[in-house]
């Protein structure tokens, strides 16, 4: 970003852009005050597309509808349409999106050509090549499949078999059938010994060159490349090798505006400027790792050889991301992280850890709610 912003700067705009980058804990506990007291609100931010909802409920945005008359290319034909969306909420514009960063799957080409050298004809690998692959594998001391970030993991899965986070738009709905079989697939390839174990580091043993397939994000391909051998990006693991069922958990950075007094017409108009800039000039965006939501990026040379340029080449790959908008979207991601691993790796039962998230969760919606009344 800072990259970005100098190459802005550069253009001579008559407000230039001072980025002030935060650790995420440290800057969404602070928002809520800093907005609330009304001084020294930034002009412009970049948050999460999980936070919006509950930014927007709480009044605290103010929309960009009157001012995207300007700026004609700022529309939905050119952005990625599950980041776009993300940002229509009540009939308003209340967000534009930088990116789509994605959870997918990295692979061993030489690991995947000796234990499972049918997988990736199809470009999705299912939860059944997996374990197959994991059994074939077990005999060299080679793992299957890295046990790695549990909220993606968990809720590819759980919207795979159809699973919802709420039917009413608050409350959670996590202790369910879809969410027992949810933890069930990932217990059993653990107690059948073709992931990657408890204590040990799946990101390590992939990088070894100990393990076939390792899920994680596509912002980790920088630390990925130091690993000796030839690796690939593909989606997610699949319970189907059909395309338009496929789910890849993903999420995505949104330039937002609080409500300030101090924020004049003059700086919005600056704001939308840089915005608009932003949406042709994403280069160093995607160096770094992610998916830019600005479909510019596609007619990009370089792009097109990056790894996760896959996920935006075609409609149908576009329509597999699939962003948990859910306003409590961040309750539900403390709890899986909390929680999760200890079903998987057997130290607490399936119903137990479903009952205990679903009771979690549920506790800190019903305060939110009461706060409001």
């Amino acid at each position: 970003m800072q990259a970005m912003v100098d190459q802005y700067n550069k253009t001579n705009p008559k407000y230039k852009v001072k980025n002030i980058s935060m650790k995420e804990g440290d800057m969404y506990t602070k928002i809520p005050t800093v907005v609330n007291s009304g001084k020294n609100i930034p002009d412009l931010n970049i948050v999460h597309a999980e936070r919006i909802k509950q930014y927007k409920d709480n009044n605290m945005l103010i929309s960009y509808d009157k001012y995207l008359g300007d700026y004609p290319e700022i529309k939905a034909s050119n952005y990625v349409t599950e980041a776009w969306n993300i940002g229509d909420l009540d009939g308003k514009r209340y967000s534009l999106p930088l990116d789509i960063h994605t959870f997918q799957m990295y692979y061993n080409k030489d690991l995947v050509k000796k234990y499972a050298p049918k997988a990736l004809d199809d470009n999705i690998v299912t939860f059944d090549e997996i374990q197959a692959a994991g059994e074939a594998a077990k005999k060299d001391k080679i793992t299957g499949l890295g046990v790695t970030w549990f909220k993606p993991n968990f809720l590819s899965l759980y919207a795979q078999y159809g699973g919802k986070l709420t039917k009413n738009g608050t409350d959670v709905t996590l202790d369910n059938a879809d969410g027992k079989k949810t933890l069930e697939k990932y217990v059993a390839m653990y107690k059948s010994g073709i992931t990657s174990r408890d204590g040990q580091d799946p990101a390590q043993l992939f990088q070894s060159g100990k393990e076939i397939f390792y899920p994680e994000g596509i912002w980790m391909q920088n630390q990925v490349k130091a690993a000796k051998f030839e690796w690939g990006m593909i989606n997610a693991p699949q319970l189907s090798s059909d395309l338009s069922k496929a789910v890849n958990w993903s999420s995505s950075h949104q330039f937002v505006m609080f409500k300030s007094k101090d924020r004049d017409a003059a700086k919005t108009k600056a704001i939308m400027k840089f915005i608009a800039w932003v949406r042709t000039h994403s280069q160093e965006w995607a160096k770094s790792g992610q998916n830019p939501a600005s479909l510019a990026i596609k007619d990009d040379a370089a792009y097109k050889k990056m790894g996760q340029s896959f996920l935006i080449n075609t409609p149908e790959e576009q329509a597999t991301m699939k962003i948990f908008d859910y306003k409590y979207n961040g309750f539900v991601a403390d709890s899986l992280d909390k929680h999760v691993g200890d079903a998987i790796f057997g130290k607490v039962s399936i119903e137990k850890t479903l009952q205990t998230m679903q009771k979690e969760v549920q506790g800190k919606i019903d305060k939110d709610q009461a706060n409001k009344k």
